[in-house]
């Protein structure tokens, strides 16, 4: 939400401190090794030097470096969630594990687009002109469910086999573990009782 609502000049700086914050939090719980901590940490100084650096010059090398580092953190942080998530029981908090881990895909792809559009000439998404984060980040989540919109579509490549990719692991990810979360859980209160059991 922070990240499609403020503006691209001073909110990005900000929205990378933000969700970097965020993937250095669920890999801390999820209890994922202290090199990731590390790479986390680093990151995340990276992007409080692109905060202090990106209010006057938004489109520089830091803050592509940065957006691609943070595109790699969304897509460990997932796995380690999920990881995590599928030792427990089967739950509310296990489907809402598999949820996040679906939307941090998605924020993982549209870090990686911005990322980009900062590193390679010209406009990612072609004669449409420059784009916003916001843009970069409603691209990716319709490429993620396959929905396609056709308003906003990649110049040329490597933008274009990165949104193939997003779209093919979008799919596995929702035939694969949304929906075995979803066909297993069960509120407590209906799973059957074994038949021995006293309660």
């Amino acid at each position: 939400m922070l990240a499609t609502s403020v503006t691209e000049r001073v909110g990005i700086p900000l929205v990378l401190v933000v969700q970097v914050g965020t993937v250095w939090y669920v890999m801390r719980v999820a209890a994922v090794s202290k090199h990731l901590h590390r790479a986390a940490a680093v990151v995340f100084v990276a992007a409080l030097g692109a905060a202090a650096w990106g209010v006057t010059t938004p489109h520089n090398w830091l803050i592509g470096a940065t957006f691609l580092a943070s595109c790699i953190l969304y897509v460990i942080a997932p796995a380690a969630m999920v990881v995590d998530v599928a030792r427990r029981d089967v739950d509310r908090q296990l489907l809402l594990g598999a949820l996040a881990a679906y939307v941090m895909l998605g924020m993982a792809f549209g870090f990686g687009y911005r990322a980009i559009e900062v590193i390679q000439p010209g406009p990612f998404f072609g004669a449409h002109g420059e784009a916003t984060l916001p843009d970069f980040l409603f691209f990716s989540f319709i490429t993620l469910t396959t929905t396609g919109y056709g308003d906003l579509v990649p110049a040329g490549n490597p933008g274009r086999t990165l949104a193939v990719l997003e779209a093919l692991t979008g799919q596995l990810f929702l035939v694969t573990a949304v929906a075995k979360v979803i066909e297993a859980w069960r509120p407590r209160r209906r799973r059957p009782q074994h038949p021995d059991s006293d309660e």
